[in-house]
């Protein structure tokens, strides 16, 4: 008899460790692409420090209490007398305190109420109430909650919160928003038209929600003299009086008795004023008729800069133009509407630059003297400079106070303003056919702005006067000629280093730059479309970012809360094709480790498709995902398996992967409106290889 054949050696099992960046990816060639590029996006944005991370949510803001600070608390019973509603207020007999109710367990062996805006204390063994209708008795806590239960009644407390928050009264678009600090508080400044789209007004979030903004009169005044009046002094013509909330003046001199311009005043009492001779205390002026209310006309698209002309922080104030009204200057209490002398006067574009203010105006920059924001005159020191081509924004370029340089971006083109003073300006025409679309550019480590080519850096050569740039999105050209013509606003972000650009139909695009270099961008889908955004930083310097809404009027708080505004987050990657090195030997995927990052709890679907998704190779089809954004969005064959992440920093997690192929496409997904943001960090697949492909 001959022997036994011996058994074939097995495969040795092998760990291809995939680390999860580049960002999206369109076009290059699967084999050209490592595997942790994306190819498919929504919701996931590039870690500044590594990995892909779920984004963050956005909630509804009208400075009340913000539902993302939300809390709640267990209120276990005996038994129920009586089940009540969600939503109902519970008060404590004895005690008095009260809270609304989000959840209701009635159990076996577990009984409570789970309330949030409580007031007041619960007491032990006391008889709770709806109305006069007893719910029954309190007892000592004894539950004990999953983490998967305090993520969704820490939603559901959310939400009770998110529907006191109200939007702006009025009508159409979100047209500005704006963050200032004064007197050391954050305030938020929004503009919308009023209902009857007739004129556009300005609110402040306030802890009772908005309040709509005073605006002065302006009234004219022509040889004023020979001392200077100030803020807060009174105008006096006959009987009739009013206080000065602003002095702007805007040609001539107090001095010799020539000074023109405008008062900003309180409504005049008991009547109105009127052309001739008044006084301010000593100082004698004629006035050029009577005082007009200050009206901002409907249909603007506001931009801002914050600066000021004195060199104090104190006395730092917001700048702002909409297209469509004179541009003003607003310190928080009086707004001054700015006359640059222009024909039509209706600046879109605003920057500070070396103590002038610019503005632009179609194909013409106008700046005004220096350090006179009221004053356009040539005799100031003010000029106007023609580019020949519709300027869509200003961008200060990285320099030294003496030497810092101004882009001005056109629609197909840029140029650069050297110099600091009307004597020393000049403009240059930068020589590239980039320019950028409107209200889409933004400075981070340098100046970044979206044009048809996509996202553009702009950055100082070695010698600085000369500059550079370089397209960084060039591999993602099928999102960006779908978008661009739809560009609405843009932002950043610099706690995560990252530039925003936002589109009509509610997509987006998240760029993320660290030290200069470009890590990545993914792109995503929010529930409600952004038509004006802001990035500024609240009283204790913290990084914070908020969106005005397309066509509701709500105002949000972005990077906030564990959904949009409510809604799920619908969030998925899908990571190139992985071959190991070796993309015509097949296969077996025996299993996976995902190193997962995240302070919260959080639910993610991890799921594969093997050999280009191929009908020949069985696939274990568990559901079918769709998505809205990038390619087909639509994958017919997964394997899906969920993995649940309880709050540990950072783990990694074991996942089943099965099956034999010459390569493998993972994705990840998520969609619920209780998940905080997660990081993954990278991807262990366990193989071993086969025979090769014939």
């Amino acid at each position: 008899m001959g022997r036994k054949p011996k058994p074939l050696p097995s495969s040795p099992i092998k760990y291809d460790v995939t680390r999860l960046k580049g960002g999206l990816d369109q076009l290059t060639p699967t084999l050209d692409l490592p595997a942790g590029f994306a190819r498919e996006s929504s919701n996931f944005e590039c870690a500044v420090t590594g990995g892909y991370a779920r984004v963050g949510g956005y909630e509804r803001f009208d400075g009340r209490a913000k539902p993302s600070d939300a809390t709640y608390g267990i209120i276990q019973l005996v038994a129920f007398t009586n089940t009540p509603t969600v939503g109902q207020t519970l008060t404590g007999d004895t005690s008095l305190a009260t809270g609304v109710i989000i959840a209701i367990v009635d159990e076996d062996d577990e009984k409570y109420l789970a309330v949030t805006k409580i007031v007041g204390t619960f007491s032990a063994s006391e008889v709770v109430k709806v109305g006069a209708t007893t719910i029954g008795t309190t007892t000592a806590l004894t539950s004990v909650l999953t983490p998967l239960l305090n993520a969704q009644y820490l939603n559901l407390a959310a939400d009770v919160y998110r529907a006191l928050i109200q939007p702006l009264p009025g009508s159409g678009p979100v047209r500005g928003i704006v963050s200032h600090l004064v007197g050391g508080v954050h305030q938020l400044y929004v503009f919308r038209d009023n209902a009857g789209a007739t004129a556009c007004h300005m609110f402040r979030a306030t802890v009772s929600g908005w309040s709509q903004m005073t605006f002065f009169n302006e009234v004219y005044f022509t040889a004023g003299g020979a001392s200077t009046p100030a803020d807060g002094d009174v105008l006096t013509q006959g009987a009739n009086t009013a206080t000065i909330m602003r002095v702007v003046l805007e040609s001539g001199s107090w001095a010799a008795g020539t000074a023109a311009g405008r008062f900003i005043v309180t409504t005049p009492a008991p009547g109105n004023l009127a052309a001739g001779a008044a006084v301010v205390g000593a100082v004698n002026v004629t006035l050029s008729g009577a005082q007009t209310a200050i009206v901002l006309l409907p249909g603007g698209r506001f931009e801002f800069d914050i600066n000021n002309f004195s060199g104090q922080l104190s006395t730092r104030k917001i700048y702002g133009a909409d297209g469509i009204n004179r541009c003003f200057e607003w310190d928080g209490v009086t707004l001054v509407p700015i006359n640059t002398g222009a024909t039509v006067d209706t600046p879109k574009h605003i920057k500070v630059h070396h103590f002038h203010l610019f503005v632009s105006i179609g194909g013409s920059i106008m700046h005004s003297g220096i350090g006179e924001p009221y004053q356009f005159t040539a005799s100031a020191g003010g000029n106007e400079i023609t580019v020949g081509d519709t300027i869509t924004g200003f961008l200060i370029q990285p320099g030294s106070a003496d030497t810092a340089t101004m882009a001005v971006l056109s629609r197909n083109g840029t140029g650069m303003l050297y110099g600091t003073s009307l004597s020393t300006f000049k403009y240059v025409a930068f020589k590239s056919s980039t320019g950028a679309i409107a209200y889409m550019s933004q400075n981070l480590d340098s100046s970044y702005m979206l044009d048809d080519r996509g996202l553009i850096s702009l950055k100082a050569a070695q010698e600085f006067g000369n500059f550079l740039q370089a397209s960084l999105t060039q591999n993602m050209h099928t999102f960006i000629q779908e978008k661009q013509a739809n560009a609405l606003c843009s932002c950043v972000s610099k706690d995560k280093s990252q530039y925003r650009a936002f589109f009509a139909d509610g997509s987006y695009l998240y760029a993320t730059i660290s030290n200069g270099k470009f890590i990545g961008a993914l792109v995503g889908l929010v529930s409600h479309p952004f038509n004006c955004a802001w990035n500024g930083e609240s009283a204790n310097g913290s990084d914070v970012s908020y969106a005005g809404a397309y066509g509701s009027g709500y105002v949000y708080e972005l990077d906030r809360g564990s959904s949009f505004d409510g809604d799920a987050i619908e969030a998925t990657i899908t990571l190139n094709h992985n071959n190991q090195k070796s993309p015509r030997t097949r296969k077996r995927y025996r299993r996976g480790s995902i190193e997962v990052q995240s302070s919260h709890y959080a639910a993610i679907l991890f799921g594969y498709t093997l050999g280009y998704n191929s009908t020949e190779i069985a696939q274990d089809v568990a559901e079918e995902y769709d998505t809205e954004l990038g390619g087909s969005g639509n994958w017919d064959g997964f394997t899906w398996d969920a993995f649940y992440w309880d709050g540990r920093t950072l783990s990694p997690v074991e996942v089943d992967v099965k099956g034999r192929a010459e390569n493998i496409q993972v994705t990840f997904a998520s969609n619920t409106d209780y998940i905080y943001p997660f990081t993954i960090n990278s991807l262990i697949l366990h193989y071993s290889f086969g025979r090769g492909l014939r």
